[in-house]
């Protein structure tokens, strides 16, 4: 996409050497890893001035060998006149060489990024293409998809089923790109995957041709993307599959919505994915329309739990309600549903139509879909049994570390993005008090980031601008400190006395009380404020006082008296 944030530029090219080691392919020079992790993570004069237009990745996968080789022609558009370039490639895959023109290019190489030094001017405004050529064994997915890489595994039947996922590990474990989520290709991309004869390779958008290849004994499939895509969102699935599908008629027309499983599993995920449907009508509900209709909706088995691939969405949850088949919440309203197909199917808003620009800022992807499960719930359920269920999800937070990682150094912030981050979404949503507006803000961040790479504090000002509250305090606690708001309140003479402890300076935000069973907004801060109890309700007792949150606040509550 066109560059919209950039952060502070840091100057690195003094830190390039070229070294006369014969062993390497190209002049390397080694790094440690806090120095690999900052030109992974920020902007540098070596990717600031070109922006991705496109990527044709065109691979072998070789099963038998774990081995995979080709090329990925990249597309740009010039900004300014520079003529070095950086992309990554992880080892144990290795970057071959690098063409423009017919020409051989000049590669230096820093840990596992890649200086490319063009030879033609490259003249501002106008596009350009260069061809990586790479070869390697690509590493092998630890614990997919939350340490990532390739996952070589067989079916029952012993053929191959081998499958990508690379987010936070980056794209560049298997392939060279540039891997930084502040820029994606503007055009999308085109994937060609050749693989042996009896197998199928699914990726990301329409499948525009498969070619044969009879002296190989091999076929080629070629998945075309129109739209921009995240580079840890193009994927690849090879496996014994068998396809079926159904239409949508959505919100922008006709939308196909595909499946791929496992040949000995159709007649399960005939049954279990009705639920696909039943989430693209929710989240089209909540969200807006699907933001990827020219390249249709899949779900694809994979031999892992499942992720966020942009209009290939993996699955591996076994064909049963909940996570792996149990519910987080522990409320039971987390077998009304399969987990992975709402949670991942969320991420086609959150996380591919809107992006993080760092991966600091991963909450924006995973609050909103962790969020989104509630929603789905109270669509097609009710509107308690969701709460409860968001509510339930509290048991999973553990506010060690804040949600808000360290900018500019590839880190993402806690586990916590997910439920702790869902019942701040909550809790946002009970401030508002207005369920019309809060919907039209979630809708309105997918309309107004279209497609688009944006930064915390873009989110935080749209909710804040439309909900018509400064609600940066709340996001300051929520997102940036591990400590939970603590209402503390006490009675005395048909007083009760309240404020915010355990808070960041200045915390302000209103909360939802009910005294006596009486409903009623109190406006907190960090210092004492009372407010009249009914005589004729309290009979002049203040143990016949009754002062209760709201639980949908996630807060604690304090009775400094104990009444």
């Amino acid at each position: 996409m066109n560059l919209k944030l950039i952060y502070p530029i840091l100057l690195f090219t003094s830190l390039i050497s070229i070294s006369t080691a014969t062993a390497e392919l190209f002049p390397k020079l080694a790094i440690d890893d806090h120095q690999q992790n900052i030109f992974r993570g920020t902007i540098t004069p070596e990717r600031a001035w070109w922006d991705l237009s496109h990527y044709h990745l065109d691979i072998n996968v070789d099963p038998i060998n774990k081995h995979i080789s080709g090329t990925n022609t990249m597309k740009y558009i010039v900004l300014s006149k520079q003529k070095r370039l950086q992309i990554e490639l992880q080892a144990p895959m290795q970057l071959n060489k690098v063409e423009q023109n017919g020409k051989v290019l000049a590669v230096e190489q820093l840990g596992y990024s890649y200086f490319i030094t063009v030879e033609q001017e490259q003249e501002v405004g106008k596009e350009y293409q260069l061809t990586m050529h790479f070869s390697g064994h690509p590493r092998a997915a630890v614990r997919a998809p939350w340490d990532g890489g390739i996952t070589w595994n067989k079916d029952d039947n012993g053929h191959d089923f081998i499958a990508s996922s690379c987010q936070g590990l980056g794209a560049s474990i298997w392939w060279p790109n540039k891997d930084h989520a502040y820029d994606e290709p503007n055009n999308g991309a085109m994937i060609s995957v050749e693989v042996p004869e009896h197998l199928m390779d699914v990726s990301n958008g329409r499948l525009v041709k498969v070619e044969h290849n009879k002296a190989k004994q091999t076929k080629t499939f070629h998945w075309q993307v129109t739209n921009p895509i995240n580079n840890y969102g193009i994927n690849i699935n090879i496996g014994d599959y068998v396809h079926f599908g159904e239409k949508y008629q959505g919100e922008s027309g006709e939308l196909d919505m595909d499946y791929y499983v496992l040949r000995d599993n159709l007649d399960k995920a005939k049954k279990q994915f009705k639920d696909a449907k039943r989430t693209i009508e929710a989240f089209e509900y909540w969200f807006g329309p699907y933001p990827f209709y020219q390249d249709s909706f899949k779900l694809v088995e994979a031999p892992y739990l499942g992720m966020e691939h942009q209009s290939s969405v993996t699955y591996g949850n076994g064909y049963q309600n909940g996570y792996l088949g149990r519910d987080r919440s522990q409320t039971g309203a987390g077998m009304l549903f399969d987990f992975i197909i709402v949670h991942e199917s969320g991420h086609e808003w959150f996380a591919n139509n809107i992006t993080h620009n760092d991966i600091a800022d991963m909450w924006i992807h995973e609050s909103f879909t962790s969020y989104s499960e509630s929603l789905f719930l109270e669509y097609h359920y009710d509107q308690e049994i969701a709460f409860e269920y968001i509510r339930g999800k509290r048991l999973n937070i553990q506010n060690k570390s804040p949600i808000i990682g360290q900018y500019g150094l590839h880190q993402e912030g806690s586990g916590d993005m997910y439920d702790k981050g869902g019942n701040m979404l909550h809790t946002l949503r009970q401030i508002i008090d207005n369920d019309d507006t809060w919907r039209s803000i979630l809708r309105g961040l997918n309309k107004k980031f279209y497609h688009g790479i944006v930064e915390t504090a873009q989110v935080e000002s749209y909710i804040s601008d439309k909900s018509g509250k400064n609600l940066s305090k709340v996001f300051d606690q929520y997102l940036r400190d591990i400590r939970i708001p603590t209402f503390e309140y006490f009675v005395k003479n048909n007083q009760v006395q309240y404020r915010w402890s355990n808070t960041i300076d200045g915390f302000d935000m209103p909360v939802r009380v009910f005294i006596n069973g009486k409903a009623m907004w109190l406006s907190p801060s960090n210092k004492w404020a009372n407010i009249s109890v009914d005589n004729e309700q309290t009979e002049d007792k203040a143990d016949k006082v009754q002062v209760m949150v709201d639980a949908n606040f996630y807060v604690s509550t304090l009775n400094l008296l104990g009444n």
